[in-house]
């Protein structure tokens, strides 16, 4: 499994790293700038506009659905968490307030000029 974000983002760096902490250590939590994106059947436009998660079968999980894939591999509470982010009416709020920070990374923590994503 492996979690895919944006290497080049500030936000995304530091949130990528929130969540390694807190994963197995069988599960790789990479920056996409590293990977051959053919190879998971994305394209720099997919990674750039949304964090993927790639599961154990291949498939990939963008945007809301990355993250809570991520919690729920994270355990604990955390999967409780995921859990609600993947599934109605949970998922229903994540996939836009995800949009959202995806839009407007640039102004959050940690960011810089390159986590602004082109209109």
């Amino acid at each position: 499994m492996l979690l895919i974000y944006d290497g080049d983002c500030g936000f995304c760096t530091t949130s990528a790293r929130w969540i390694q902490r807190r994963l197995p250590q069988s599960i790789e939590v990479s920056p996409w700038q590293g990977l051959d994106l053919a190879s998971f059947g994305l394209t720099e436009a997919d990674v750039t506009t949304a964090a993927y998660w790639v599961d154990a079968d291949g498939v990939n999980h963008r945007g809301h659905l990355a993250v809570g894939q991520s919690l729920i591999a994270a355990g604990s509470l955390w999967g409780i968490s995921g859990r609600l982010i993947i599934h109605p009416p949970g998922a229903w709020l994540a996939k836009p307030v995800y949009g959202w920070v995806a839009r407007n990374r640039y102004r959050l923590p940690g960011s810089t000029d390159a986590c602004r994503l082109e209109p």
